[in-house]
């Protein structure tokens, strides 16, 4: 949910341009290599907020995850498009493509960039429980909050109460109704996604691929082709 001004503006962008305002997410990560959990958190999200498209954004570079070297970001984002052409409305996205130079990659510049190419969409942004718990520590997260709805993939045993402590209060909307899937704020929803229990991991991906274990059914099938063909994390 977006404020009421907001609304205003998109729909009347919406209305000038002749554009159908879409309902859309971004689902960004490193996807080192993308798996069945990001697939599956995915198409509960597409289901139960009837989105149009979901945009796949391949960060090249993190500003969270410097700990360890990535693979190239050419092989990145081509096991995110072999992944997505087999779902519609799942689309790779270029939007944090290596430039050349030493940029990093913020949530908010991305968000903003795709609201200011697509004015009339309803954006959320698909985030696991955990990530979103750190949100303090991302950039200008106090603007992130009110720049677009989110969509958090849970975890059994995630209580909803542990996202409001990370919300600055006032920014949280006064007498809402209790409600266990979403918290309302005053320019946007933080919406709590259940219907996902996956235990995959890219760690746990890349780990079984260096002991030469079979990685079948955790990772789309042509993913695994293009994993195997190349001779990636060995």
């Amino acid at each position: 949910m977006t404020s009421p001004a907001t609304h205003k503006s998109a729909a009347s962008a919406g209305a000038a341009t002749g554009a159908k305002r879409r309902a859309v997410a971004l689902f960004g990560g490193t996807f080192d290599p993308i798996h069945a959990g990001h697939i599956a958190v995915a198409q509960a999200a597409q289901r139960r907020f009837h989105l149009d498209a979901i945009y796949f954004v391949v960060s090249s570079r993190p500003p969270h995850k410097t700990q360890r070297e990535l693979t190239p970001f050419v092989h990145r984002y081509a096991m995110v498009t072999l992944a997505c052409a087999e779902h519609p409305g799942f689309l790779p996205s270029l939007a944090e493509a290596p430039t050349g130079t030493s940029h990093v990659f913020y949530s908010i510049d991305t968000v903003r960039r795709f609201r200011r190419a697509h004015p009339e969409d309803h954006i959320y942004f698909i985030v696991g429980a955990d990530q979103f718990l750190e949100i303090p520590t991302w950039k200008q997260y106090e603007s992130l909050l009110d720049a677009c709805d989110f969509i958090i993939a849970s975890r059994p045993g995630f209580q909803l109460d542990a996202l409001r402590l990370v919300i600055p209060p006032e920014k949280l909307e006064r007498g809402a109704a209790p409600n266990s899937q979403k918290v309302l704020l005053h320019e946007s929803v933080i919406h709590l996604l259940t219907t996902v229990n996956s235990h995959v991991s890219s760690t746990e991906i890349r780990e079984r691929l260096e002991q030469g274990k079979n990685i079948h059914g955790l990772v789309p099938a042509r993913v695994e082709e293009y994993i195997l063909g190349q001779a990636l994390y060995r």
